[in-house]
């Protein structure tokens, strides 16, 4: 009998405490506001201008086009209903930023479709993050300048999970898919970060990041899907270092990359930082066969600690020469169920079925065992377990 690690007590690197905290109660006098045809407001901006704090605006299936705005109310649930909305910025910008600049503090959107985010100096976003606390969930951002763009805000935590994020960026490497400058908490989870258009998949300043159970890779050349190809830099760049847990993620770079290195950690440097990195049941896939480090670390004092992980391709696990490495798995070619549909669940074998170590702690108590796998498309599934053998990778062997 296989026994299910949800944990959900524990919810992987304390997230469920970053949500409540984010959280804020909705007045009793909150109001719902539709928007869309026949309905109270034309158009999302409309509503969020008559919107007042607690209120839930509700966007009907339908595409708004350069309906363009700055979001000042706080504490707004903002979702889309009867379907996805589409919100085509069209060749407008608010405030010369970007499609929606959320200045207001504890909003949360979801199920939004967003793109054609372009302004003047090539850095535009789809959603420019001004406010305090924000959560995007099950949203699909694409083609825009930035996918998301935050400012400097210490006091802020942003929760991204279930999102879809492609083919952003301007193309001079200066925009990505995700940039989340210096706040105090990032949580990125179950999401899917693909074909950046020369830039970053996601770049985090945050001082906290949690990255976990997502999918990042791109299209192969000539191939086409929910976006065009990309041709990304790095899949995940924390510039800055910060703690750092980047836990049961598949994580897969095309031959068309602009950087060899998959994941980049404090290559800006990390004064005033902590340097604790931790890589745990992560499946890599390296597609160039001449190039590539797995994990790049630079300006840390602290042992980057590997555990669990499957790298697959040609490259060095990490530069850093006193990481410490446990269990991991490396192989110029592994099996997977599906390499060329990108199914990277790896085929049993007896390197891979309970070869991992338990993963331990981090230092506050923090777990750092995988108990989630993801699941296409920007979902996820509890990871089972056969007792207390854990497998290597992002996934169960099942």
């Amino acid at each position: 009998m296989q026994a299910i690690r949800t944990n959900a007590t524990r919810i992987t690197f304390a997230v469920a405490s970053l949500i409540i905290g984010a959280a804020v109660a909705a007045p009793a006098s909150a109001a719902i506001r539709s928007v869309g045809a026949g309905k109270t407001y034309a158009t999302p901006c409309k509503a969020f201008a008559a919107a007042a704090a607690g209120d839930t605006i509700e966007i009907q299936a339908a595409t708004y086009s350069g309906d363009v705005c700055a979001i000042t109310k706080s504490n707004l649930t903002i979702r889309g209903v009867n379907g996805r909305p589409k919100i085509n910025a069209n060749g407008k910008a608010a405030l010369s930023k970007g499609t929606w600049v959320v200045q207001g503090s504890n909003i949360v959107i979801d199920n939004v479709e967003m793109y054609g985010a372009k302004v003047v100096d090539k850095n535009g976003a789809a959603l420019r993050l001004e406010g305090t606390n924000f959560t995007l969930r099950n949203s699909f951002l694409h083609d825009n300048e930035n996918g998301i763009l935050s400012g400097v805000n210490t006091s802020s935590t942003v929760i991204l999970e279930n999102n879809e994020f492609g083919h952003n960026g301007y193309g001079d490497g200066y925009s990505h898919n995700i940039y989340i400058g210096k706040v105090a908490k990032l949580t990125f989870r179950f999401n899917y970060s693909h074909d950046a258009n020369v830039g970053h998949n996601l770049k985090t300043r945050a001082l906290y990041n949690t990255i976990a159970y997502n999918r990042f890779s791109s299209l192969r050349s000539g191939e086409t899907g929910s976006t065009a190809a990309g041709k990304p830099s790095y899949e995940i760049n924390v510039p800055n270092g910060g703690t750092t847990f980047i836990i049961g993620n598949v994580i897969m770079q095309p031959t068309a990359s602009n950087n060899p290195a998959m994941v980049s950690y404090g290559e800006e440097g990390t004064t005033g930082r902590n340097t604790d990195l931790y890589v745990i049941n992560n499946t890599f896939v390296n597609d160039d066969s001449s190039r590539g480090t797995f994990v790049t670390v630079r300006n840390a004092a602290t042992a980057a600690k590997l555990t669990n992980n499957l790298f697959s391709g040609y490259g060095t696990i990490t530069n850093q020469t006193n990481a410490i490495k446990t269990t991991n798995y490396q192989a110029l070619s592994v099996g997977f169920v599906n390499r060329a549909a990108y199914d990277l669940r790896p085929l049993a074998s007896a390197l891979i079925v309970n070869a991992g170590s338990a993963a331990g702690t981090a230092s506050g108590n923090v777990s750092l065992s995988a108990s989630a796998s993801y699941k296409h498309t920007a979902s996820s599934t509890a990871r089972s377990t056969l007792g207390t053998k854990v497998d290597i990778g992002a996934y169960e062997v099942q």
